[in-house]
């Protein structure tokens, strides 16, 4: 996972750089000063880093829209640029449409691996146990991979459904279908006795 992360952002940097001189050379041929041209890249590319990891962060959520806006607009901006910029500086000797392709290629990149790297570092973070509200109390349930058998089994689904809980919300907290849990269930619930059984011991 470390070698995936490192190579991700090797790539990044990589990426980012080529688009960064591209943009910053747009900049100054569009009349920026050279003391100012640098911040136009670093606007326009940073905007895909930082809404790239506010898409993976925002995952799921009603406000992943504005990160998702921001970071196609950044990614368009810089494509544009830099393939503008590459039909601007592009010799006769190479085809313009050549030129454009192989200048919007960092921005796309980056845009790529910026958002892998997001997903990888946040795969790798430890996940916090789940937390379980009963009552007023609060329950931590942590799955031991040793025996799973002795924290997520009937024995804890029978104990979830004495507490009051649905067969659903069983289902969710163990990680299992319903039926399963519906299964379960029957299983724990002891036969009733023949009535013979219950007539000799009266």
């Amino acid at each position: 996972m470390l070698t995936a992360v490192a190579g991700t952002v090797f790539i990044a940097a990589g990426a980012f750089w080529l688009s960064f001189t591209s943009l910053a050379d747009l900049a100054r041929r569009s009349g920026l000063s050279v003391d100012q041209a640098w911040a136009w890249p670093l606007i326009v590319d940073g905007i895909i880093v930082v809404a790239t990891v506010a898409v993976v962060v925002l995952a799921g959520t009603r406000a992943a829209w504005y990160p998702w806006m921001l970071l196609f607009a950044g990614a368009l901006i810089s494509v544009a640029g830099n393939a503008l910029h590459a039909v601007v500086t592009a010799t006769s000797d190479v085809p313009l449409l050549l030129a454009a392709s192989v200048a919007a290629v960092p921005p796309l990149v980056l845009l790529a691996i910026t958002h892998l790297t997001s997903v990888l570092t946040r795969h790798a973070a430890p996940s916090a146990p789940p937390v379980t509200i009963v009552g007023s109390e609060v329950q931590l349930h942590v799955l031991d991979d040793e025996s799973p058998n002795e924290k997520v089994g009937p024995e804890s689904a029978a104990d979830l459904r004495a507490s009051g809980w649905s067969n659903r919300a069983i289902a969710q907290q163990l990680g299992v279908h319903p039926s399963t849990v519906g299964r379960w269930l029957q299983a724990h619930v002891s036969p009733a006795k023949p009535h013979s059984e219950l007539a000799e011991r009266s």
